[in-house]
């Protein structure tokens, strides 16, 4: 019991003021182009997955957009980075000076640099959908604040009742969040609801999402669960 007081406590750096409305020149018109929605990505606590969630989940987007990519925000986009799609490449020509940031293409996925979220999500407004990877816990609720979908990411050895208080304060800036167990095994059975998703451990289809390319098989279904409808649905 005093574990997981402990472990509630931890999390009251979540509970922050939701981020500032953007200005960001040279955007307004794309204020009359069909808006994309906006999915946050954010992890229980570090290094439970939520990256290759993040691409994953761009990479079903993109799919499904009509231009075929996706905007992923990223820390940094790595010194070697696959093969990018042309899609992906004339958005970040686009978006890098607007939101003054490095931009790599990565298979379907424009992954942008250490861009300030708000301004990212309104440059980006009518041009692609955007995932927000957000792997460090406090930034969480500023990014939920943005955000038309939440994804909560918890490692297979997390307590799901300290997912469910995290999830209830990220509810209270923005929607409520889709809890995902990642790398789900025998604990799987432990997630049980209608918000819970089970992501099953695949190293192919993990390689698949960090290069941007839609993950196969049972890992790509889970993946597909955690996305919005068809963009005209949207």
């Amino acid at each position: 019991m005093r574990t997981v007081l402990g472990a509630l406590a931890a999390v009251a750096g979540w509970l922050v003021e939701p981020a500032a409305e953007p200005s960001v020149a040279g955007v307004q018109g794309d204020l009359e182009r069909p808006v994309r929605p906006v999915v946050t990505v954010a992890g229980l606590r570090r290094r439970v997955g939520v990256t290759t969630v993040a691409r994953a989940v761009g990479a079903v987007l993109a799919v499904r957009e009509p231009a075929g990519a996706c905007v992923v925000s990223a820390a940094r986009a790595g010194t070697s980075v696959p093969l990018g799609a042309p899609a992906a490449a004339r958005l970040g020509r686009r978006l890098a000076p607007v939101v003054g940031a490095r931009t790599r293409a990565c298979g379907r996925l424009c992954l942008v640099e250490e861009a300030e979220p708000a301004a990212l999500c309104a440059a980006s407004r009518g041009l692609a959908p955007v995932v927000l990877d957000v792997s460090e816990p406090a930034r969480a609720a500023a990014a939920a604040s943005l955000a038309d979908h939440v994804v909560l990411v918890a490692g297979p050895d997390a307590e799901p009742s300290l997912a469910a208080v995290v999830a209830e304060s990220l509810a209270a800036v923005g929607p409520a969040p889709v809890i995902v167990v990642n790398r789900a095994g025998r604990t799987a059975a432990a997630w049980t609801g209608e918000r819970h998703v089970a992501i099953p451990e695949s190293r192919v289809a993990a390689q698949l999402a960090a290069a941007g390319r839609e993950p196969r098989g049972p890992f790509g279904d889970a993946a597909a669960r955690l996305v919005p409808g068809p963009i005209g649905d949207a």
